[in-house]
Formats: C-alpha cells, structure tokens, sequence
C-alpha cells in the first residue's frame, strides 16, 4: 500500500506483548496515538511508551495547550514502517534481522531522539554492516548527529581506506559543496592515518635494527668463549672450533669482520670505516656485559672503564649512546621473551658457566 492510500488512517490494534494478552480480558484500552508523517496513527499506551522512552515520557507529560492534544504524539520524518517497528520493540525488545536491514538507519535516528540506548546498539551494528562506498558518506553524517562514536570511527576507516572511491561518489561531493568542517575532519583523519602507518614503519625498522645488533652481540660472546668455523678464542684450535651457529649469516660475517680488524694496517690511523665498527661492536658488548671481570671478549673490561668516565663527565657522545645502549637491552629482553621457557633457562646456564679472560682472537 503506497502512502497515499492509507493517509489518516489508523492501525486497529496496538503492539502486543506476553504480559498484555488481550485474551485474557486485560488488555487496556489504548489511551494515545502515534501519528507519523503520512497521517497513519498507530494506537499506543502511555504507560509503555514513558516506560521505555524518557523523552516520551517527557512528551507525556507535558501540559498541553489544546483539548485532545495530549492523545497524539507526531513522530515525523521517517517512513510509517520505520516507526511501527519502533513503537513494537518499545513494547518488546525484538527486531527481525530483515527490519534491521531495511530500517536500520531510521532506528538509529529514532533510537538515538527518543533515548532508547538498547535499539540504538542494534540498530548501530546492522546499520555498520551494511556500509558500502556509496553510502558510506551519508552513514557518517548519521552517525556524527547521532552520537554513534563506533559507527563513526568505522565508517571513518572505510573512507580512508577507499578514499579515491569515495570522492566520485555523489555523498562525497555534498560534503565539499555544503560541510567543509566534515570534509576537513576526514582529510585530518587520513593524514592521521598515513602518519601513523610512518611512525609504525619507522618503529619497525629502528627495532630490526636494534635486534641485530643484540644478535651481532650474541654472536661476538659466542665466538669469544666458544669459537666458530674460522675464529675462536686463542686458548682453543681451529679444528676443534664448533661449526657455525644457529645466526650463520651474522656469525659469518662478524668473524669476517674480526679477522680483517685483526690484521688491517689502516686501523691504527683511524682511516678504516670497518675497523670502526668493530670498536663499535666492542664498545657495544662492554656496555651491556654485567661480568666485565670473566667476560671473553677483547677490551671488555677496560671500554667499560672507560665508558664510566665518560658518563661522570655527561659529555653529549656519552647520552647518546647511553640511549643506544637501552634500546639494545630492550630488544634483547623481547627477544628473550619470545622464545621458549626451556630454551631461555639453558642460554642462562650456559651464560654463568662461561668464564676467563681473553685477550686476543686465535684465526
């Protein structure tokens, strides 16, 4: 039936629920109407309505100018349907999953005007799994009027997710012509959005590099105290040396490393950018090494020394790599917390049974 054709007219009954069984001869009288845009009157209770809706309540309430006037109550701008299944689940609590997708987003209006907190969280999700890039404009508008912060923040990623689809469509288009302050909190949330995605990136690459250095430190103590393929301590001979570890290509190339910084002619100048790092490295594991006295790495103890001083005198060089030095420890400790129980409990052991001092590399 079109609009038109039941204008002014009246549904016979009002909604029904368990406790109010007309056939059980206490069924009250319905004593207000609700009348929606097109003139249909929907016969209701008071008491129902003002128990369910404080804003109803209020309207019930209200003194009224007019004689008769207090038996109707308008609820305007949305289709007739729509307010039926409202004032039904005023009275019971259910809607159908196909109410929910045909009226979903007038129940939020109605929900969200006239306080009814438990159809809104309904009506919030159906009408959010409804989201397309079409209509996904006009779904943050409602959502913005209405209160609704989930079903903002969604159709907020879907927009920023599908951007260029969304500014061909004819919601977008709207917005530029006659909401610039909408149109400027989305452009704000994308940039947001693409900040955060750097700094994201940006984190993930400082702690790949962080944890590999904690893994180049595992792999220096590692061919101090036990030896690798071509490197091991200088009380230990290279055929009885151990084969290459679990971080071969690490290990490979720190022992590469040593055996150039063993041997190099430049390093005694200064000039050598890989002898450098070496020191580094060096400079690195006394930092973090808690056993200087019976640690096996070259120079631990006299770096650690020397790296106290450093530290009373807060010179810059000395801060900074304070703050390296924490990031480091930091990546280790999640490193070590990733791994089995068992496993960290033998690295442990295997850390406090290492012990002497060393002095120089075997090659």
């Amino acid at each position: 039936m079109s609009p038109t054709n039941f204008s002014d007219q009246v549904i016979g009954s009002p909604p029904v629920t368990a406790d109010l069984n007309p056939s059980s001869g206490e069924f009250p009288e319905a004593d207000v109407e609700i009348v929606t845009s097109v003139g249909l009157r929907i016969p209701a209770h008071r008491s129902i309505l003002a128990s369910a809706s404080p804003v109803l309540e209020s309207i019930i309430d209200r003194p009224r100018k007019h004689r008769g006037s207090d038996r109707t109550i308008p609820v305007l701008g949305v289709p007739c349907e729509a307010v039926s299944v409202f004032i039904r689940f005023l009275y019971a609590p259910k809607c159908t999953e196909e109410e929910m997708g045909k009226y979903g987003i007038h129940l939020l209006a109605l929900s969200h005007v006239f306080l009814v907190p438990q159809l809104k969280q309904r009506s919030t999700r159906a009408v959010g799994e409804c989201l397309t890039i079409d209509n996904v404009i006009d779904v943050l508008q409602l959502a913005r009027l209405c209160d609704a912060s989930d079903l903002h923040l969604k159709c907020m990623k879907l927009v920023s997710t599908n951007f260029k689809s969304v500014k061909k469509t004819e919601g977008w288009k709207f917005v530029q012509d006659h909401d610039p302050f909408l149109e400027l909190q989305i452009l704000q949330f994308i940039n947001e959005i693409e900040l955060r995605k750097k700094r994201t990136r940006r984190h993930r690459e400082e702690q790949s590099l962080y944890l590999q250095l904690n893994e180049a430190m595992e792999c220096l103590e590692h061919i101090c105290t036990e030896g690798c393929t071509t490197v091991g301590p200088y009380d230990m001979e290279p055929t009885k040396n151990r084969g290459p570890c679990g971080k071969s290509a690490t290990c490979q190339g720190l022992q590469l490393l040593i055996r150039h910084f063993a041997t190099c002619q430049r390093r005694i100048n200064g000039g050598c950018c890989r002898c450098k790092r070496m020191w580094q490295l060096l400079r690195l594991h006394s930092s973090i090494c808690d056993q200087p006295d019976v640690c096996r790495v070259p120079l631990c103890r006299q770096f650690k020394m020397k790296a106290q001083q450093q530290m009373k005198k807060g010179t810059e060089d000395a801060i900074r790599w304070r703050l390296l030095v924490r990031k480091v420890v930091s990546a280790k400790a999640i490193s070590s917390l990733s791994l089995p129980k068992r496993k960290r409990e033998e690295e442990a052991r295997e850390r406090s049974d290492h012990h002497g001092v060393i002095r120089s590399f075997r090659l």
